[in-house]
């Protein structure tokens, strides 16, 4: 009975593979459901259900590891290298515009955007009076934690 309708099987479990994929895009799933395609083929061919699946196992396996790897640099190489987001503040320029201390204060960025911030602990805890350029080193928070200029090569 089960080897009569072992082919229904297969047909499902690349449909739900298949389908999987779509949506995750690692390639993982995409190498079981040609396992399956595997398991349907040698299926038809009248072989048992268990060899169908160790025929379909042996195949989605060796894919994984000779297919995969290619599939996904391709995949990935054409991701956008911008950073956004947080990682495109780290780096950034700034003017103090609210003087920047042990309390805290705010500078304007190069993207005009206003942030609170404060001193980095790795700088001197001297105030960062208005109109000083300062430099994002990291993101807390809300809060972006900066050093002045100057100070920025001593790190």
């Amino acid at each position: 009975m089960l080897t009569q309708y072992a082919w229904i099987v297969w047909l499902v479990l690349i449909l739900a593979f298949a389908t999987i994929e779509v949506f995750t895009l690692e390639m993982t799933f995409l190498m079981l459901a040609l396992g399956s395609v595997a398991g349907l083929l040698s299926g038809l061919f009248g072989i048992p259900w268990w060899a169908q699946f160790i025929i379909a196992a042996v195949v989605a396996v060796a894919l994984m590891l000779v297919l995969r790897p290619p599939l996904l640099r391709a995949l990935r190489r054409g991701g956008d290298p911008t950073r956004s987001n947080i990682d495109a503040l780290i780096g950034a320029e700034g003017t103090v515009v609210l003087t920047v201390g042990g309390a805290g204060g705010q500078v304007r960025l190069q993207n005009g955007e206003t942030w609170t911030a404060r001193l980095s602990p790795a700088t001197e805890q001297a105030d960062v009076p208005v109109g000083e350029r300062v430099l994002v080193t990291a993101i807390d928070g809300a809060t972006a934690v900066v050093v002045p200029v100057e100070r920025s090569t001593t790190e």
